[in-house]
């Protein structure tokens, strides 16, 4: 694959620009609809359904900022095309590689034998130029799932596609019409090159560092002994409270179903209507937070999995995850569709329209958030944070591993971890009714995993043994890891066939990871060690533990990894062996 370099440090206006070109994409929506009201859904021509499906990988010709570039797509289509399976059917795809290097698919949350998973290296080889690959299985479960490429840095280049599969029995919350809203991250630059950006320097895409006018505002607001006295504190351990995330919309434009926020993918409604909205994170390195002002969301699966219903204004997504949300619009007018970064540099957007050609204000991005005490430390004396002393003592909840440029630091994360570990997180915090840096006490209702209720029983109800691991970086080398070794140093993970785990996470950085397990459900556990939710990603916020129960009831060679694109590549993958 050749791109055009592609300077991602953008003017302001660039920046604006780049919510891309009102003509500017490839595809239109994944719109669906009931059979007496299809021909009004936008895209129907983008829906693949049945048992046999054949599948190319190639290339396409796009525009989404006005420059023109090559993405990696299924079928001519970005995103690829929304396959419609049914639970119990057995589907075979025959996917053909028509690209000049490797490729793959990875069915992902789909439960299927290892050498189907289509993770190159594993139990499979990867397609190789011009060959074809049969992937068949039985799909033994229902919901809302996505697919994806699972070599290099294609997935970031446009292979991701959304998949529905429909229950044998019927929908549990059925809806008059319903709609796929896949979000993702398009960039004009080449991935490598962005790879070998953030090596170099890990902040370079980062454009919401703390300003002299920050400093002065903190002053009138906090005095200035704790201003000062909190920069010194980032200063000193080298970290910035505005890193949020790798890669923002200096290099991204924000996608919904492959259209730019110009461009404005529209999805029909008609007034009264249950409208049930799939939403799929298919993006690499980006967390929505979603909401549709005006409209309530009453969220009833995460995962694919069908959840006790919860009304929320809003919720984040992580890559990779998916949640159904029904909303009910009683007025004949518009919608916004909002999916802001959770650094706030930009947006995808969308409408929920009664007819063509209408749209809705678009809200203005919420401020941009920092990362406060509780991100980087956890829990401190009592997890009281306000008015504590920043001078000596304010780092008495975490330690930090030696810098080349800082012999004098504390060794405690190195000492355990390597010197691929910058920081460790001694007194993690357990909740899971936060709903994260940026969302907390902006006067929404906002979802959280302590609202996610699968509905039925657990798979894994109890458990043999724990196995903590660590996630574990260094973001002055941008190394990510788990226990402080990078997937090329470490040993595979060893499950018995048969045997119930539990894993607890912590969470030693500043960043948030979703964290994905192929081949087998990961069980959501409450602090008190109850069961919450069923799913195939987790999110862990910075300093935060989090536990799960996993059935290894899947024999095989299976892939565990933080889906943050660029961190799984930096080492934040492992193993898993079944055996």
């Amino acid at each position: 694959m050749t791109f055009h370099d592609a300077d991602a440090r953008f003017s302001a206006s660039r920046r604006r620009f780049v919510q891309g070109l009102a003509c500017g994409g490839v595809a239109a929506g994944l719109g669906l609809a009931r059979p007496s009201i299809a021909a009004d859904a936008a895209g129907i021509r983008a829906v693949l359904s049945g048992r046999e499906f054949d599948l190319t990988i190639g290339e396409l010709p796009v525009n989404f900022t006005g420059a023109p570039r090559r993405a990696t797509v299924v079928n001519g289509q970005l995103p690829a095309p929304l396959l419609r399976w049914r639970q119990g059917d057995t589907v075979t795809l025959r996917v053909r590689n028509a690209l000049p290097v490797r490729s793959s698919i990875h069915w992902h949350g789909i439960i299927l034998p290892a050498d189907m998973d289509g993770v190159p290296g594993l139990s499979f080889m990867g397609i190789a130029p011009g060959e074809t690959y049969t992937y068949r299985f039985t799909v033994n479960q229902s919901g809302t799932y996505w697919y994806h490429s699972h070599s290099r840095f294609q997935e970031q280049i446009g292979l991701y596609g959304p998949i529905v599969v429909e229950p044998r029995d019927g929908a549990r919350f059925p809806a008059d019409r319903e709609h796929v809203v896949l979000l993702s991250d398009w960039t004009d630059a080449d991935p490598e090159r962005i790879y070998a950006t953030l090596k170099k320097q890990s902040n370079y895409y980062n454009y919401g560092k703390p300003t002299a006018g920050d400093f002065l505002r903190d002053v009138s607001e906090e005095g200035v002994k704790a201003a000062l006295a909190s920069r010194r504190m980032w200063n000193e351990m080298r970290m910035d409270p505005s890193d949020l995330s790798d890669v923002s919309a200096a290099a991204y434009t924000y996608l919904m179903n492959g259209a730019t926020p110009a461009r404005n993918w529209t999805a029909p409604f008609a007034r009264g209507e249950r409208v049930k909205l799939r939403f799929v994170n298919g993006a690499s390195m980006t967390f929505f937070d979603v909401r549709i002002p005006g409209l309530s969301l009453m969220v009833v699966a995460a995962d694919g999995q069908d959840i006790e219903p919860v009304s929320v204004d809003e919720l984040r997504i992580g890559p990779a995850e998916t949640y159904d949300v029904i909303v009910q619009p009683h007025d004949d007018r518009a919608y916004t569709i909002f999916a802001q970064s959770m650094d706030r540099s930009g947006y995808a957007r969308g409408t929920l329209a009664p007819r063509a050609g209408i749209g809705a204000d678009v809200p203005p991005l919420d401020p941009r958030p920092l990362l406060t005490m509780r991100d980087m430390m956890g829990e401190m004396d009592g997890g009281a944070m306000a008015g504590m002393d920043m001078g000596d003592g304010a780092m008495a909840g975490m330690h930090h591993g030696a810098a080349h440029d800082a012999p004098e630091r504390p060794h405690h994360a190195a000492a355990e971890f390597g010197p691929g570990v910058d920081m460790r997180v001694d007194t993690p915090r357990t909740n899971l009714d936060d709903p994260g840096v940026g969302l907390r006490d902006n006067r929404r209702r906002v979802l959280t995993y302590a609202d996610v209720h699968t509905i039925g029983a657990p798979i894994s109800a109890d458990t043999g043994r724990d196995i903590e691991l660590h996630l574990t970086g260094h973001m002055e080398r941008y190394v990510w890891s788990f226990n402080g070794q990078k997937f090329s140093e470490a040993e595979p993970l060893r499950l018995a066939h048969g045997e119930r785990v539990r894993f607890v996470l912590v969470n030693d950085t500043m960043m948030t990871h979703p964290i994905h397990l192929h081949g087998m459900w990961s069980e959501l556990e409450t602090p008190d060690g109850e069961f919450l939710a069923r799913k195939h990603t987790l999110v862990v916020q910075p300093a935060q533990k989090v536990s799960y129960r996993v059935s290894a009831d899947a024999l095989g060679r299976w892939a565990y990894h933080c889906h943050l694109l660029y961190h799984m590549e930096a080492g934040m993958f492992r193993e898993v062996v079944v055996a």
